[in-house]
């Protein structure tokens, strides 16, 4: 039961994260490898998810998150919406 939350909690905030990256735009070069760090946490997230790696899986998608809303809070990145 509670493998099945994990992923399902994971499954959404993943959604979520690549849905939102599409409509970021980096102001400058450092929010540009910020950004790719994030796409990084989001592809090792999909990768633990597959392998079954619930907790890592997890851990990564809080991290992209975390990056994201660092780059917001500091003014470096932009919406397109």
């Amino acid at each position: 039961m509670i493998d099945q939350q994990l992923r399902e909690e994971t499954e959404k905030w993943l959604a979520r994260i690549k849905e939102k990256k599409n409509n970021v735009v980096a102001k400058d070069e450092k929010a540009k490898e910020h950004l790719k760090n994030m796409e990084a946490y989001i592809s090792d997230s999909e990768y633990f998810l597959k392998k079954g790696d619930l907790v890592r899986a997890f851990e990564a998608v809080v991290w992209a998150w975390a990056i994201l809303d660092m780059l917001e809070k500091l003014e470096l990145v932009e919406w397109k919406c």
